[in-house]
């Protein structure tokens, strides 16, 4: 198995009720594409850190091997919601892809 974790910081400018909706957002996309793209096991976004967090969104997801993450970064499902829900709102990425 694969795991690829993603850490994401939203722009400074996303504040109150729209960063909530902007996080709300991610979750609903990125969680929405469970079944949608083969190989992928478990996706799970979390948005609720604790005052700690130094980041404000982090991905969980697992994958049966290395090419399945990569149809996964491919698949055009990803793509729409990267490019729609995720980009445009982020400011930092940080990703660590692993065998588990």
């Amino acid at each position: 198995m694969v795991k690829h974790i993603i850490l994401w910081q939203l722009k400074d400018e996303i504040q109150g009720e729209e960063k909530e909706s902007v996080k709300a957002g991610i979750k609903a996309g990125l969680e929405g594409l469970a079944g949608q793209i083969p190989g992928l096991i478990d996706i799970k976004v979390q948005t609720e850190g604790l005052a700690s967090s130094n980041v404000d969104v982090m991905l969980d997801s697992t994958f049966v091997d290395e090419n399945a993450l990569k149809t996964y970064a491919g698949h055009p499902a990803h793509v729409k919601v990267a490019d729609n829900q995720v980009r445009p709102f982020t400011k930092t990425r940080a990703c660590m892809d692993f065998e588990a």
